[in-house]
This record gives structure tokens, C-alpha cells and sequence, in this order.
């Protein structure tokens, strides 16, 4: 049984989907007006291995991740572009999916965009305004905060203790400082919309309760995004949404944790702002993934290069055994069963399942799969293997790799003809014993980034 830490009542509660079977998860996404960012990331990697996990389970996953395809910054990137606020958008839409494609996270069911929107915005706006939670003001509309009573129920803050925080703006259109902007008139030369309180656009906050649930209803079982995002961004769809249904917005809270660099919160100004785009051209995507789980998600990590390097031996290893099994397969004999093996195996599985079902611990589930990959080194250490064995451990393999959404073929650059042909020449020099010729080879194909490694089934090489 899957047990999720809510953030609204900070406690892990057993997971019970609104409707058995299937389960409705809405993920903030990107604001899309540049590259995303590493903090991007990482909730687009830990929801994405939440849904793989719940689909493995038996779960029918609708899942929606949105874009907000204009704001303030949007805004300011198409004038600095000379382009259109969509062109913008469009552009960096592309480059989301190419970059989040690269680290191998599964599209959502629906990417619904804020400019699809409009019309059930300004509905849900109208809907607030009748039931009193929302006023107009000089062509501003603003929610009531006050008006909902159990504000500050997911961030844990008294509404009385509550400080304008950041994207709460003051100013003299609002009845309270904490009122929040639902829709906001239109300055000169910005993109706008029609509506009953004039040209303008929507506030930040009301996009993600309107998408959230015009792709899923009134309640959902799980909301997630980044920590940053619980206040006050999910406190103010909590109140928008609860006050608009009447309905409880979301059953299941879920926020995963910060990243730092070196240490160092991740900064713009501190110039430690990495971009997705720019990492995947020095680090393999593959490896990026495997760090960004190698730690629970609600905790904070930390990046930098040496840890980052462990990860990829760590992976290496995993990817090392399961090639090497896959190598024996062919060879192994069909009859020779060891059922403590077996047995080995089917314990470990569920070890693995135990540490997924408890929030999602794909800190402890890598643990459990280095446990299994010593297993099976051992196994191949023996003189002769059972084609089922090996079989039901690379099953296993690949059922961990698509839960965790890691690949474990090798990101390999295909060898030129220069370079097959060196490889071709080691082995006749070796057959016939002119090592030193040999070891001239293997030392410069390494040069080259071609790592050799001479087995009992042959050589085998990887990228170094």
C-alpha cells in the first residue's frame, strides 16, 4: 500500500485515490520565457518517477502539468526578443520538451497553456465575484483573502501572522495587502484579453486552479510542485478553488525540495543559476536523472561535479552487471535453476516495492537495486549460469529502470572506422603476442574516450 507525506497535514497517510483504480495529479510547470533551470528539474524528475511508480502499481495516472505561457516575464522576454509573447512561448515550450525529453520524463497526459484558457478564467473569476470573494478595482480584480477561513492551512500560518510575501503585491486598488490579484489590467503595448472589468490578463495564482480543474474537477487526488510554490502560490489556489467548488481542491499535497549548488542556494545573483540546457551538453542526461533520485524528494540536494561523477560510477555499475548478464544469456544452460537465487531475487523486489510505497523513497529503492546488482555479480561469478535465472534479473532490471525512468543502455558514441579497425588490430596484435603494440592501442583508443575491458566472453568497451 502507497503512503504519500501530505504537506497539508505533515504526516504520510495511506494513498486512497478518489476513484479506485485511477488517480488525477496536477504538477505546476514552467513559466516558460527562457530555458528551465535545474530547480525545473527536479520536480519534472521526482513527479514523473511518482506517476511511473503509481502506473506500475496498477494506477491509471491522468496526469496534467501546465505551462504558464504569459506573465510579467514573459512579457519582458518578447520585447527583448522582438518577438510575440506565443512566439516566446512556443519557442521555449520546444525546448521544455527537448530538455525534460532528454532526461527521459514521460509527457503529461494534457500540457494545457494559459491562453487556451481564457474564457474559463474570467468564468471562474465571475463565479468568485458573485459569491463575494473577489471585488473589482479600477479594472484590477482582486481576491478576498480574508474571506476564506482556513487560509494558511497548507503552509501552516495564521492569517493574522502572514506578511505580504513575494508575487503579494500592495497597493492602494486593494481593500486588504493580503488580497491577491485574480485578473489585471492591461498597461499599454501588453498582450490582453477581453473581459467584463476591461483589457487585461490574469493573475499568476488563477491559472493552475482553473486548468487543474477543467482537466481533472473540483477535487483532485494529488497536487505537487516545488517547495517554493507552497506559499503563497498553492495557498492562494487552495482558497480560489475551495471558495469557487465548495470542495475540498486537493487531496494529496506533495512538494519535493530544494537544490543547491555547492552548497549555496541557487541564485541568479550569486550567477549559480544552471540551465538544463547547458548541463546536458557536458553531462549525460541519463546520469543528471540518476542524481536528481539518488536522494529522497521532499529533502534538499545539493549539486556539484564530484557528486554528479559519483553517480555515474554508481550507475555504471548497475549498467555494467546488467550487460554482462545479458552477454551470458546466451550461453547459460536452460536447466540449472537456484532457487535460493530465485528466491534472492523475488525478496529483493519487494524490498524495493517497500521503500517506493513509503513516499516514494527512491533514495533507498537505488539502495535495494545496488543490493540485487551484487547479487548478480556474484551469480555471474559462477561457472555456469541458468538462462531463467539471469532472465528473471534482467526482468527486474528493466522493471526497476522503467519505474525510475533511468536507461541502462550506456550513452555510447558509435565508433568511427578509424577506431574499429584500431580495435581489430589490438586483437590480432594480442593473438599474435606483440603486447606492446597492443597496449599502445588500448592507450589511445582511451585517449579517445574508449575504454576497453577484456573479459572471458570477449572485449568489451564503454565510453570512459
Amino acid at each position: 500500500m502507497v503512503h504519500i507525506y501530505n504537506s497539508i497535514t505533515r504526516k504520510k497517510e495511506e494513498f486512497v485515490p478518489l476513484k479506485e483504480g485511477q488517480v488525477s495529479m496536477y504538477v505546476c510547470g514552467p513559466t516558460v520565457y527562457n530555458y528551465i533551470h535545474i530547480g525545473n528539474a527536479r520536480p519534472a524528475i521526482a513527479f514523473d518517477t511518482v506517476r511511473r511508480y503509481l502506473e506500475y502499481k496498477g494506477y491509471d495516472v491522468k496526469y496534467v502539468s501546465n505551462f504558464t505561457d504569459v506573465d510579467d516575464k514573459l512579457i519582458k522576454a518578447a520585447q527583448e526578443l522582438n518577438q510575440t509573447v506565443p512566439e516566446v512561448a512556443d519557442r521555449f515550450i520546444d525546448a521544455f520538451f527537448e530538455d525534460t525529453g532528454a532526461l527521459n520524463v514521460k509527457k503529461a497526459t494534457v500540457h494545457p497553456r494559459v491562453m487556451d484558457h481564457m474564457p474559463d478564467i474570467v468564468d471562474f473569476i465571475k463565479v468568485l465575484i458573485d459569491k463575494g470573494h473577489a471585488y473589482e478595482s479600477n479594472g484590477d480584480v482582486y481576491f478576498k483573502t480574508r474571506s476564506f477561513e482556513d487560509y494558511g492551512k497548507l503552509s501552516h500560518q495564521s492569517i493574522d501572522d502572514l506578511k505580504v510575501g513575494a508575487r503579494i503585491e500592495t497597493g492602494d486598488l486593494k481593500k486588504d495587502p493580503l488580497d491577491f490579484a485574480l485578473w489585471k489590467k492591461a498597461k499599454d503595448g501588453e498582450i490582453n484579453w477581453d473581459s467584463p472589468w476591461g483589457q487585461g490578463r490574469p493573475g499568476w495564482h488563477i491559472e493552475c486552479s482553473v486548468m487543474a480543474r477543467q482537466h481533472l474537477g473540483d477535487t483532485i487526488d494529488i497536487h505537487a510542485g516545488g517547495q517554493d510554490l507552497t506559499f503563497p502560490h498553492h495557498e492562494n489556489e487552495i482558497a480560489q478553488s475551495e471558495c469557487m467548488t465548495d470542495k475540498t481542491f486537493a487531496n494529496y499535497w506533495m512538494h519535493n525540495g530544494y537544490i543547491n549548488i555547492d552548497n549555496t542556494k541557487m541564485s541568479k545573483s550569486l550567477g549559480n543559476f544552471i540551465l538544463v540546457h547547458d548541463i546536458i551538453k557536458e553531462i549525460e542526461p541519463n546520469v543528471l536523472r540518476y542524481f536528481m533520485i539518488s536522494v529522497h524528494y521532499r529533502s534538499p540536494i545539493n549539486y556539484n561535479r564530484e557528486l554528479v561523477e559519483a553517480a555515474r560510477s554508481s550507475l555504471e555499475r548497475i549498467q555494467d552487471a546488467y550487460h554482462q548478464a545479458k552477454e551470458r544469456l546466451a550461453k547459460a544452460v536452460k536447466d540449472e535453476i537456484d532457487e535460493k537465487v530465485v528466491t534472492s531475487i523475488d525478496d529483493n523486489v519487494k524490498l524495493f516495492e517497500a521503500h517506493m510505497d513509503d513516499d516514494f523513497n527512491t533514495a533507498n529503492a537505488i539502495t535495494a537495486w545496488h543490493e540485487l546488482t551484487g547479487n548478480l555479480n556474484k551469480y555471474l561469478r559462477q561457472p555456469s549460469t541458468s538462462s531463467v535465472v539471469l532472465q528473471k534479473f534482467i526482468d527486474v532490471f528493466d522493471s526497476y529502470s522503467d519505474i525510475l525512468g533511468v536507461t541502462l543502455n550506456r550513452q555510447e558514441v558509435l565508433l568511427d572506422e578509424e577506431i574499429e579497425k584500431l580495435i581489430e588490430e589490438r586483437e590480432t596484435a594480442r593473438k599474435n603476442k606483440d603486447f606492446t603494440r597492443a597496449d599502445e592501442i588500448r592507450d589511445h583508443l582511451k585517449d579517445e574516450g574508449i575504454v576497453l575491458e577484456d573479459t572471458k566472453d570477449g572485449v568489451r568497451f564503454k565510453r570512459g
